[in-house]
């Protein structure tokens, strides 16, 4: 893979405190906790100028049952709208938006605000999906309700027309298609979530997967394709991680990636120097012990900026 030109180098930090579209309560204090843990002069010491914008405000979580087949889908689409906005505002200033949630709901408005941008700019987008879960789920096949279960059928079309056209993308089309994204270390998925996940498509590089070819070959399909016009997402469920080393989730799956297959991804994605955009979603410090996995999130994200603990000198 050709190493292109480098990525912006001013970090915009965005606060989304709530926990609207999960199950459990709780996240709506990562941003808190992800500062705590030092974000910011973990970057710093990497040469980005990091700008912390704040925490945006939003509806309160009401904690009802479903209706319809979602929970609280006013709440969320309200939070989306000012994630986009937020998102893009920094786009729109060449800088790298680090949205910092909250639960992974969020991720219909910030890839939503960067689909839009690629679109207007003329570039290709390539989204990694760190997630023990697809998020594929329709309010016909969720057994919850939770919204957070759902972002990315939701960017493929299939969900309420106010999230679905969050990205105002031209004629009206989904701010994803199946070739835009790349999912890495599923291995939770419900039934009729699998069955629709198949027929549209998408490049699943499950947990299973990975056992059998290792994290190097994973990541390098992943990123195949990536060049210097490709604007590099990454959306980091912190569930991604196996709860051994990452406690502090809502919904904990076991098997997920150990400490050194978490460090080579980060580590493979940086290596392209094509990342434009940044996701960490659903960090639960009420789950946590003694914010032991706001400080591994953080590690991991210095990570995605080029920290190594690669002794050897990299191949041309």
């Amino acid at each position: 893979m050709s190493r292109p030109a480098a990525a912006p180098r001013i970090a915009s930090l965005i606060g989304a405190p709530t926990d609207v579209g999960a199950g459990a309560r709780g996240a709506s204090m990562g941003p808190e906790a992800l500062r705590v843990a030092g974000l910011q002069p973990a970057l710093e010491s990497h040469g980005l100028t990091v700008l912390d914008r704040g925490n945006l405000s939003g509806p309160a979580n009401p904690w009802q049952p479903p209706e319809d087949g979602y929970r609280h889908l006013r709440e969320v689409v309200e939070w989306n709208r000012r994630v986009r906005d937020a998102v893009a505002a920094e786009l729109a200033l060449g800088h790298l938006p680090i949205l910092m949630g909250g639960d992974h709901c969020l991720a219909v408005g910030s890839i939503s605000a960067v689909a839009r941008h690629c679109a207007d700019t003329g570039r290709k987008l390539r989204v990694l999906w760190l997630d023990a879960h697809a998020d594929f789920n329709t309010s016909a096949l969720t057994p919850s309700g939770n919204v957070h279960g759902m972002p990315v059928a939701c960017l493929f079309g299939f969900g309420p027309e106010a999230l679905t056209q969050l990205a105002n993308m031209p004629a009206g089309s989904p701010a994803l298609r199946t070739e835009q994204i790349r999912q890495i270390g599923i291995r939770s998925v419900d039934p009729g979530e699998k069955r629709f996940v198949h027929a549209q498509g998408l490049e699943v590089f499950d947990m299973r997967f990975i056992d059998e070819v290792g994290m190097r070959q994973t990541m390098e399909r992943a990123l195949d394709g990536v060049d210097a016009n490709t604007h590099l997402h990454v959306s980091f469920d912190v569930d991604f991680l196996d709860p051994d080393i990452a406690p502090g989730v809502g919904t904990t799956i076991p098997g997920g990636p150990t400490y050194r297959e978490a460090q080579l991804c980060m580590e493979m994605v940086a290596d392209c120097g094509q990342l434009a955009s940044l996701d960490i979603m659903e960090l639960n410090p009420a789950l946590d012990v003694r914010n032991k996995t706001a400080l591994l999130a953080v590690d991991l994200v210095e990570s995605l900026f080029g920290k190594s603990t690669l002794m050897r000198t990299r191949p041309a």
